[in-house]
């Protein structure tokens, strides 16, 4: 069962990067939840999929019946809270971004920054002018 559950972890994280790569606001906001959600596999996935030894055994025994590992449970708890606060943010970032500058692609919010668009522009049209 473990191989299986690195393929969909591999399949996620290759999902992930390409979403994160889009220019569209929106893959991106998606690109980031499929991360969250592949970091909560690959620890759900480190954290041992059976029961059959658990983290805490009693004294003289070697075997805990019936339990379960809590600490990949309260670490994706914790991821899942911190995933889904970072996806908040960038969602009401991207929203402000979107209202102010009107599009959700990302090569042309670059509008923001008309300095820096400036200063790579002058630079070019310099070195184009210098003579060989």
């Amino acid at each position: 069962m473990e191989p299986v559950f690195a393929i969909a972890f591999g399949v996620m994280m290759a999902v992930a990067a390409y979403l994160l790569m889009s220019r569209n606001v929106l893959r991106i906001v998606l690109g980031l939840l499929v991360l969250g959600n592949a970091a909560n596999l690959s620890i759900f996935i480190a954290g041992r999929l059976d029961s059959r030894v658990p983290p805490l055994v009693p004294a003289g025994e070697t075997v805990l019946a019936g339990g379960a590992n809590p600490l990949p449970q309260a670490l994706i708890l914790t991821a899942i809270v911190i995933s889904f606060a970072l996806v908040a943010f960038t969602v009401v970032l991207f929203q402000s971004a979107h209202r102010r500058l009107g599009t959700l692609d990302a090569d042309a919010m670059r509008e923001a920054e008309p300095e820096a668009q400036t200063k790579a522009r002058s630079s070019r049209i310099h070195k184009a002018e210098e003579p060989a």
